[in-house]
């Protein structure tokens, strides 16, 4: 597939690393290089967000309609001041988003992982688990298509509004790697019994 990728950080390049190995044809920008943000999106089948969570507005501005019919992948982390989550329980970042870009297909996935363990989808030996959320089927699927294809073990974690769960765990995540001293060698892994 076509995948344009939003965000040069961590983020971004791990998951452009990730799926150009698996074969996929990947342009990968800046969110501040505004006509190649554009041009990438315009040209992808898939774009990836992968920017910071304050700068969702201006990197939705960029993509303007180039994201219409397509499926616009939220992996952004709703992090507010103070490491704290920017975002409550009655809505998620990513149904925010979907607000933004009513004519994309929004998909909240790979925020649950470090970028360390993203172009891989492993934490050593270890599979670990992509949540997936969307309300639209085929694009969820896509997304679980490329995330095996990388390496993970892609799980259908329901309709966007489970962003509002995927997105705290992210936190709980960081807060466990960064805040309580056990580092990014650690992921979610969904056993299946």
């Amino acid at each position: 597939m076509r995948i344009g990728i939003i965000g040069k950080v961590n983020v971004g390049t791990a998951i452009a690393a990730g799926l150009t190995r698996a074969g996929h044809q990947v342009k990968h920008v800046h969110r501040d290089q505004k006509e190649p943000v554009f041009e990438a999106a315009k040209w992808g089948e898939v774009i990836f967000l992968a920017v910071p969570y304050e700068n969702v507005q201006d990197a939705v501005e960029t993509i303007g309609s180039a994201a219409d019919g397509k499926i616009l992948v939220d992996v952004t982390n709703v992090i507010g001041e103070g490491m704290t989550l920017a975002v409550g329980f009655s809505t998620s970042g990513a149904e925010e988003l979907q607000k933004l870009v009513p004519k994309a297909r929004v998909v909240k996935a790979f925020n649950t992982v470090f970028a360390q363990n993203q172009s891989t989808g492993h934490l050593d030996k270890e599979q670990l688990t992509l949540f997936v959320a969307g309300d639209d089927d085929a694009a969820k699927q896509t997304l679980m298509r490329l995330g095996k294809d990388i390496g993970f073990d892609p799980v259908d974690a329901g309709p966007l509004r489970s962003a509002r769960y995927l997105e705290p765990m992210a936190m709980q995540l960081i807060n466990l790697g960064y805040v309580l001293g056990m580092g990014t060698k650690i992921g979610y892994k969904l056993v299946k019994g």
